[in-house]
Parts: structure tokens; sequence; C-alpha cells
């Protein structure tokens, strides 16, 4: 399976490694042509290096790593038939350029609507599944809290889309626990501002997410 993935920065990075690691081919796009030489280092020369252009059209399944606030530029740049039919690993959150005020960071979207329902407008045909979006890069990868597995909270539209999600969190360590379709999104995507608070405000960033079920 081919992961075509939309972002060079630590979250692009990261989860190439953690695809790489697990047998997939990876092709990791940036917008930046300066930084291939760089981003063959990180990956260890097993990932590809191209435009954002290059991996969407790489992909199979596609993982959106960029910045909140340029993620739909990038999908309207990019080209919707690229996206068309595919599983995109929306990891993205909206968080604003204001600085976060006693810890909380500020969101450019309310709790009636979220990033993910306007990334699902902007590309209708792209079967978009919230992840990786509630808990820092350092635990990405098959993290280890103990031989507790964390929650991994997705959300989205289409049903075979979030099996293939799972199966993909599964691999990486997670349980998954899927919070229905892309509105769910307005509830997930502030569990980032939450898993930040003890970082901004203790400096306490080795925590995850754990939904418990009784019986």
């Amino acid at each position: 399976m081919k992961i075509g993935i939309l972002g060079s920065g630590i979250v692009g990075v990261t989860l190439a490694n953690g695809f790489i690691k697990h047998g997939y081919a990876v092709l990791l796009g940036t917008n930046d042509k300066t930084k291939y030489a760089d981003l063959k280092t990180k990956t260890a020369g097993k990932a590809g290096i191209g435009s954002f252009e290059e991996a969407a059209q790489f992909g199979e399944i596609l993982v959106l790593a960029v910045r909140g606030r340029a993620a739909e530029t990038v999908i309207k740049k990019v080209g919707l038939e690229k996206f068309k039919d595919k599983l995109v690993l929306d990891t993205t959150n909206p968080i604003a350029d204001d600085e976060p005020v006693n810890g909380v960071l500020k969101f450019f979207t309310s709790l009636d609507g979220s990033l993910m329902e306007r990334l699902q407008r902007a590309a209708p045909s792209a079967r978009f599944v919230k992840a990786f979006s509630c808990i820092g890069n350092a635990f990405f990868v098959n993290p280890d809290f103990g031989g507790v597995k964390p929650t991994m909270f997705i959300c989205g539209n289409d049903a075979k889309a979030k099996e293939q999600a799972v199966q993909i969190l599964t691999q990486f360590g997670f349980e998954p626990a899927d919070m229905g379709s892309v509105e769910a999104a307005r509830a997930i995507e502030p569990l980032c501002i939450l898993w930040c608070i003890p970082g901004f405000l203790q400096n306490d960033w080795n925590h995850a997410f754990k939904l418990l079920k009784k019986g």
C-alpha cells in the first residue's frame, strides 16, 4: 500500500517513519524544494520526497499533515481529483495564531463547526477520517504507556474508510474509538486543546487519552 503524506513538519516526518516501519511505501510531500535532502536524511533514505502534488498522486492513502490554517489552500492547490475516493487521514487542528491563554490554545473554529467539516466540503469526493489529532507526535507510532493502549478518537462519513483507518491505527498501537460522522470532529479537535494544557503549564507532554468501557 502506498502512502502519500502532505506536510513535511514533525508530524509528517514522524508518520512517514511510522508507515515505513510497518512496511508501507511512502512519498513525503513538501512545498519547499530546499528541504528535499534534509527530509531524505530524516527518513533514512527510505521515503520518496516530492511536492504535495506528487505525494497526492502517489498515495493510495493520503495523510494531511499541514498546519490547520493552510489545509484548505493545500487541498485546492493540489487538485480535488487527486483526493477522489481516497482515504485521507486528517491530522489537522484549527489552531489560531494567537498565544495560549493560561495554557489554553485558541481555535479559529467554533464548537458549531470543525476544520474537518470544512475540508470535507472542500473535497467532497475524498473520504476523510480524523486521526492523530489528539496526541503529541512523540507518541504517534506504537507508544508505550506501560502496556495500556491509548485511545485514538476518529470520525468520518465513510464506513470503509474508517475500517482502513482502524487497521492502520491498530498497527500503530492504538485502540481506535469511532465517534461517528464528520460532525464529531467538533468534539475531537478540541481534545488537542485539552492535551496541550499540561504541556504549556507544567512542561508535561507525556500523556494520552483513554476511553474506559464497563462490562
